[in-house]
């Protein structure tokens, strides 16, 4: 269903039709996630489950499962390749749970809040490394590679993202760059190990990962929105965390440039932590409004999603590709 239809109809993208694609295949890579995830140590999957059983929608994951179907794989080796995504995208989210100082996420307490950095950064490494015993037993290098590849890849963006923090004069490029390491990397890899395991190396390939690499950057260019517009309910984490946590991300830097002398100390000022009350915060979202800041993130978010979609044209009609085109539908429209 495209977003013409959608918008037509009046009903909006979902990923429902994702879910009940892979909804059998999910069950399996969840019984992987479950079994690796255990340990003598009973913290660990104390705090694991806290986090992987917390409402996460399993995006990265059905995504690989979703490019598996479209490319009609018969075999399973995606199931333990969906979970080592999966364990990747968790570490990272404890890690930076733990470099924000965050207490919310999908709703709930952060798993550092409830038992401290320390035990969050350890968990994460376990995860980490659950998710490379679970490549290596694939047997496939190239798989291996891209997998590691991207994990290096995602450090380096949130390396890159804390000396950019705070920093309101980053460009927009320089911001691009660091959301496609931190959160279009992963994504990226999760469809293009379909590729792989199907044997359809090169024009399925390079399809498959430019789809996921523009829809990673859309659905965190929606995220940057979303955390200025929507509600504690929505996000599950606190309204302006990006704003009190002196984030510089596209909004942020769009209102920068377009403001005035004083507008633009507001935001240094703000970016620093010496302005972060509830009325400054206030006070930022007019600006963002003013200067069309939210609506224009808003609009690359569509860009991306849409040359996501554009990717796919090589592959033919089905279910597989309507829900994979939905998907990318769905991360846009969750400002909406």
């Amino acid at each position: 269903m495209t977003a013409e239809i959608h918008r037509l109809t009046g009903d909006q993208p979902s990923l429902d039709p994702m879910l009940r694609l892979v909804a059998n295949d999910l069950n399996a890579v969840n019984a992987v996630i479950l079994e690796r995830m255990q340990s003598q140590i009973p913290l660990i999957p104390e705090l694991a489950g806290h986090l992987i059983s917390g409402g996460g929608k399993r995006l990265r994951p059905m995504i690989t499962l979703a490019a598996a179907r479209l490319l009609d794989y018969p075999g399973s080796r995606q199931f333990k390749l969906a979970a080592a995504v999966e364990f990747i995208h968790t570490a990272t989210l404890l890690h930076d749970d733990v470099v924000d100082g965050s207490d919310m996420r999908r709703g709930k307490r952060t798993a550092n809040i409830i038992w401290g950095n320390p035990a969050s950064v350890l968990v994460g490494d376990f995860l980490f490394s659950r998710a490379f015993e679970l490549m290596v037993e694939d047997g496939s290098l190239k798989v291996l590679k891209i997998l590691s590849h991207a994990s290096a890849v995602i450090a380096e963006g949130e390396v890159d993202q804390l000396t950019a923090q705070r920093q309101v004069s980053t460009s927009e490029e320089k911001y691009l760059a660091i959301i496609g390491a931190k959160t279009a990397a992963l994504f990226a890899a999760a469809a293009r190990i379909a590729a792989v395991v199907a044997e359809r190396e090169g024009e399925a390939e390079d399809a498959l990962d430019a789809y996921g690499r523009n829809l990673g950057i859309a659905f965190q260019l929606v995220d940057d929105a979303i955390d200025y517009v929507s509600d504690e309910a929505t996000m599950g984490k606190d309204v302006g965390d990006d704003f009190r946590d002196g984030k510089v991300t596209l909004p942020v830097i769009l209102a920068h440039a377009r403001g005035s002398e004083q507008e633009r100390a507001f935001w240094h000022a703000a970016m620093m932590g010496h302005r972060i009350a509830d009325d400054d915060l206030a006070y930022a979202k007019q600006l963002l409004r003013s200067h069309g800041a939210i609506d224009d993130t808003l609009d690359q978010a569509r860009h991306y999603g849409q040359r996501a979609i554009d990717s796919l044209g090589i592959f033919p009609a089905g279910a597989a590709k309507s829900a994979l085109v939905e998907a990318a539908e769905f991360a846009v429209a969750r400002a909406y």
